[in-house]
């Protein structure tokens, strides 16, 4: 049964009673190792193959090419979100849905959830589904699993949360386990501004196979970047949405803060997993069919993705470099 206890309080050294992270992969694995590094209890939830690693040796998480192991729990079920007053919900934004279905029995009355995914529409579409309250957030962070139970960071790690009730308490502890944290009444235009980003990079990426990096040096890719970023921006202003910050600046900057990263589309096209292209250049390319704006370049490179994720990972991976 759900723990029916009052989640709003955290106990009086300033931790949580119980922190769950639904979805643990490379993002929940950093930041629920952070938390839990900073004497949190923490419970990752995720697959079988992490949750067996992570019981037997710890969490290995590698930062700056120093590793440690943070000793947490794992589990492979969605009841283990069981008496936590804060959940951070990682999952891919195709299993939103169903991970929200599958957590709803379990979650107290009083339980934030915190939404750390890619697309802009991820807490409304969770909101639907559970009266808890749910924070939505921005993440910028390079990060990959390197194997079963062990994270591997790259590369930057803040968060810009949107501004509710408990937003400025939460910032400060996340600050406090090393995650920089601003409260953002604009949320909104800052989910906007990383879709941008993953709409510019994770496509080209995963279709090149190649890091950030490198992808930026390679012929016309610039101008093409160019022209994924002015569709965006087409979009969100007929939608009524102002971008926050200077998005080519960022665009720009990311080649050089993560040089060394390929998109999460490019592993999950290498693991031969459904990658969150629908909800990337997909959302920008049916907003804008909905709103009269043309997005030919966001459709062609949402199409060979789709295409590539229709191929055997045994095929990509012979044509790999």
């Amino acid at each position: 049964m759900p723990d029916t206890t009052d989640a709003l309080a955290s106990r009086s050294d300033g931790t949580f009673r119980k922190i769950a992270v639904m979805g643990a992969g490379a993002v929940g694995c950093y930041y629920g190792g952070l938390l839990a590094r900073a004497g949190h209890p923490v419970v990752l939830i995720g697959r079988p193959e992490h949750v067996a690693a992570i019981r037997a040796n710890g969490l290995r998480l590698e930062i700056g090419g120093a590793e440690q192991a943070i000793a947490l729990q794992a589990d492979t079920e969605p009841s283990a979100v069981a008496g936590a007053d804060l959940v951070l919900f990682c999952v891919k934004s195709t299993d939103t849905e169903s991970a929200a279905a599958s957590i709803a029995p379990w979650l107290g009355p009083a339980t934030l959830l915190l939404t750390l995914q890619n697309g802009v529409d991820n807490d409304q579409r969770l909101q639907a589904l559970v009266p808890q309250e749910v924070c939505a957030a921005v993440v910028y962070v390079a990060t990959a699993m390197a194997g079963p139970g062990h994270v591997r960071h790259f590369g930057r790690g803040e968060l810009v949360i949107a501004d509710a009730p408990r937003s400025a308490a939460l910032a400060r502890t996340l600050a406090a386990a090393g995650i920089p944290t601003e409260v953002s009444a604009q949320v909104r235009g800052a989910l906007w501004a990383k879709l941008i980003l993953n709409c510019a990079y994770n496509a080209l990426s995963a279709i090149t196979r190649l890091p950030y990096g490198e992808l930026v040096r390679q012929p016309g890719i610039p101008e093409v970047l160019a022209d994924v970023v002015a569709e965006c921006r087409a979009v969100a202003a007929a939608d009524g949405v102002q971008v926050a910050g200077d998005v080519d600046a960022a665009v720009r900057a990311i080649a050089s803060s993560m040089a060394g990263q390929r998109s999460s589309t490019a592993q999950d096209l290498a693991r031969g997993r459904r990658s969150e292209i629908d909800h990337l250049n997909g959302h920008v390319v049916r907003r804008g069919q909905a709103l009269g704006v043309a997005t030919p370049v966001n459709r062609v490179l949402l199409a060979l993705v789709r295409s590539l994720e229709a191929q055997p990972v045994t095929t990509l991976q012979k044509n790999d470099r």
